[in-house]
């Protein structure tokens, strides 16, 4: 499985990260060409080799007009009102040369800041602005990000541990203690540790991108790496400021997925169906059902979805809008999976899918059923007898 793990021993930022994945694929001036096409206004971003503390990496470097960013220009929102706000932001990437999955991530990542900005200044989203050099700094960043990251396609991402650093920060609004505001109601509930180091390690674009890309922290997994790169930061410290991004293979699949479950006494069957089919439709792994003892001596039923992390917003809407229930309770667990090829086999009786599954030891096939129904049907031969013809033409 295509695992790929980050190394925030020195925090993380946009543009280190930015840089860290650049350097993970071969063809990094190609790209670094693409992301300049891409039509991100008064934009140019380039990079260069950068060394610190003996450590030689790349700098990602965003271009605002004549200018070049300075470290700390778009790491906090400015509150005045000729700045851009949301609406301009979410103009502008609706309006840049990509995929519409693309469109969708980096949206969703500076959702999470305007709402991490909007928490602690206390003002609604729609009126959080941010300072226009800055954004524009912040929006080439994340597109960076989310365009490697697609480009990339990791089964995998994790992450160790956070170093946040620590003392004080300068922003718009005076003097912060590190991290900032934004950059810590960003990182609850992720694992983030300070340390001796004076400054600001992780930004609130860093973590954005970090909380909504990794799905597991902790130690490197165990993983036979085939590249590795290093984004370098702007400042200086007595440590090698960057980021460590290190692609590879590990053996066997672990996921972590999310179980959404809610109960349920006034639906149904055809209705239980019917959210069923729209939860699947949706892209959920697995949807089913339990009988369920419920109070008033009520019979009823406990319904269950597995999804993964960035998908369980999006069920919990689809469960609140096709089911009666008015909670659903969340369980974040460990899967392990099978890796899964699907490959179409040609037969004279048309063409069989068969699903090819391996790892932990075991290697098992399987047609799918869809296919051998329709030859079954056609045949007018048993579901058996129908598997045994594709297996007859399946090697």
């Amino acid at each position: 499985m295509k695992t790929l793990y980050f190394d925030c021993g020195m925090g993380a930022a946009g543009d280190m990260l930015a840089a860290a994945l650049l350097e993970l694929v071969p063809d990094g001036d190609d790209i670094l060409e693409e992301l300049n096409n891409l039509g991100i206004p008064k934009v140019t971003l380039g990079r260069e080799r950068a060394c610190k503390c003996g450590v030689c990496g790349t700098h990602f470097s965003v271009k605002v007009g004549e200018t070049e960013e300075g470290e700390d220009s778009h790491d906090h929102s400015h509150m005045h009102h000729h700045h851009s706000g949301m609406h301009e932001i979410e103009h502008i990437i609706s309006h840049l040369k990509l995929s519409e999955k693309i469109k969708k991530d980096v949206m969703a990542v500076y959702r999470l800041i305007a709402e991490a900005e909007s928490h602690v200044h206390g003002v609604p989203v729609t009126e959080i602005h941010f300072h226009e050099v800055g954004t524009m700094d912040a929006v080439a960043d994340i597109t960076a990000v989310c365009f490697l990251m697609d480009r990339i396609s990791p089964d995998r991402v994790a992450a160790s541990p956070i170093h946040v650093g620590s003392g004080e920060v300068k922003c718009a609004h005076g003097i912060l203690p590190v991290p900032a505001p934004a950059t810590a109601y960003l990182l609850r509930g992720l694992p983030i540790y300070g340390g001796s180091i004076r400054g600001e390690l992780c930004t609130p674009t860093g973590a954005a991108l970090l909380k909504y890309f990794v799905s597991r922290y902790g130690e490197m997994p165990v993983m036979k790496v085939d590249a590795i790169g290093y984004g370098m930061g702007k400042k200086d410290f007595d440590r090698a400021n960057c980021v460590r991004a290190m692609l590879g293979e590990t053996a066997d699949q672990r996921e972590e997925v999310v179980e959404l479950s809610c109960n349920v006494d006034d639906m149904t069957a055809e209705e239980i169906g019917f959210a069923m089919e729209q939860l699947f439709e949706k892209g959920a792994a697995e949807v089913y059902t339990l009988p369920a003892g419920m109070k008033k001596s009520r019979p009823g039923t406990l319904i269950r979805v597995i999804c993964k992390e960035g998908e369980k917003e999006d069920m919990a809407a689809l469960l609140f809008k096709h089911t009666t229930t008015l909670g659903i309770r969340e369980a974040v667990m460990q899967r392990y999976v099978l890796k899964r090829d699907l490959v179409t086999i040609d037969t004279p009786y048309g063409r069989v899918r068969r699903k090819d599954s391996e790892g932990y030891g075991v290697k098992r096939s399987k047609y799918e059923y869809d296919d051998l129904s329709r030859i079954a049907r056609e045949k007018g031969v048993s579901l058996r007898e129908a598997r045994e013809l594709a297996e007859g033409n399946g090697d």
